[in-house]
């Protein structure tokens, strides 16, 4: 099964995030399908960019979303 889960990014104590598709089974850092976004949760204002077309198809396909990735981009 495919997931849209958050893969961590950035060095200690600054992290970012990558939206990604990746197989269920993968760990939450191992190789992935396609990067749709990111979220930076670091700063004033929590910078969070992605690609809505490409999550509606993933989605549209069985891809299931994790409960973070479903809270950032309020789907």
């Amino acid at each position: 099964m495919t997931a849209i889960r958050l893969t961590r990014m950035g060095r200690k104590k600054k992290p970012f995030y990558r939206i990604v598709v990746t197989d269920s089974r993968k760990r939450r850092d191992g190789g992935w399908i396609e990067s749709i976004g990111y979220y930076n949760p670091i700063g004033e204002n929590k910078e969070i960019t992605f690609n809505e077309e490409r999550l509606g198809y993933w989605v549209g396909v069985g891809a299931q979303m994790s409960d973070a990735v479903k809270r950032i981009t309020k789907k």
